[in-house]
């Protein structure tokens, strides 16, 4: 059992992090400019409340940041709006029957808040599995994997970049230069997990997998559940369309991961100093055990 001291701790800590989410979504500060892109920071809270305060805190949190995107796109509507705002769809759309009125509805809200309520949930989960792996006897084994993956990841999603941000580049260079970044940051990596520091291991994997998580689902839904509706909306056509989706996800989505594990880390390591990362698993074991 927690004990009130500990609930009143989590209490604050989830209020901070729902004030933060809301800050971020209403002001410039809910996005870094990267020159062709601005990557969204607003779902990093989200990714670290659930690191500290477990996957359903996490879930609550993702559950906030899909609410500020319903408002925010129900009140300020742009041409794709209605993905996220059932009331922008409804009145966009205009479905002609009660059933189909309820189906877009539907809709709206799973692409509103699902993806963004398990955000939370995927990045506990990824950030308790790494962990538990780097502690293990095959702590070296294990690592070397999650640090390859992570690595390549980190090495693609600079690749994506520069080939956008510097389009005179030659392929051959921008390779190069992204593989040389990639093996550097692998070997710091390393290099730390030998040191038997795995937060940063586990702080960097929960970041991209919370951040790729919300990525993947929201474009992978807006594909499955509005292709011809939102091709429409942006002006593409339908057959291109998936290849539009397929570049958001592999160059926005990866770039945004990127940024959401380093800031996942920077952050996460200073508030693991007040209450360690990880403790609701860690009680959750202990309950287990005692309940048995």
């Amino acid at each position: 059992m927690q004990s009130n001291k500990s609930r009143t701790y989590d209490l604050v800590l989830t209020g901070l992090f729902i004030a933060i989410i809301v800050v971020l979504a209403n002001t410039p500060l809910g996005y870094i400019p990267l020159g062709v892109i601005n990557a969204t920071t607003i779902h990093i809270p989200v990714i670290i409340g659930a690191i500290f305060l477990g996957p359903k805190k996490g879930g609550l949190l993702g559950g906030v940041f899909g609410l500020t995107s319903f408002i925010k796109s129900t009140t300020a509507p742009t041409v794709s709006a209605f993905v996220f705002s059932p009331i922008v769809a409804v009145s966009t759309l205009n479905p002609q029957t009660a059933g189909a009125t309820i189906l877009v509805v539907l809709k709206s809200l799973f692409i509103a808040f699902v993806p963004r309520i398990l955000i939370g949930v995927v990045a506990y989960y990824v950030f308790a599995a790494v962990r538990k792996l780097v502690a293990s006897e095959n702590k070296k084994v294990s690592g070397l994997v999650v640090n390859v993956v992570v690595s390549i990841v980190i090495g693609f999603g600079l690749y994506m970049f520069m080939s956008k941000k510097f389009a005179g580049l030659s392929f051959a260079l921008t390779v190069v230069i992204a593989t040389l970044i990639a093996v550097v940051i692998f070997a710091l990596m390393q290099y730390m997990l030998t040191k038997k520091d795995a937060r940063a291991l586990s702080f960097v994997s929960a970041g991209i997998a919370g951040s790729m998580t919300n990525t993947i689902l929201v474009m992978g839904s807006i594909y499955v559940l509005y292709a011809a509706q939102y091709a429409e909306a942006v002006g593409v056509a339908g057959d291109a369309l998936l290849g539009v989706i397929m570049g958001i996800v592999t160059f926005n989505g990866v770039v945004e991961a990127i940024v959401a594990g380093f800031l996942t880390y920077a952050i996460g390591a200073v508030l693991d100093k007040i209450k360690p990362a990880g403790e609701y698993a860690t009680k959750a074991v202990t309950n287990k055990s005692t309940a048995a």
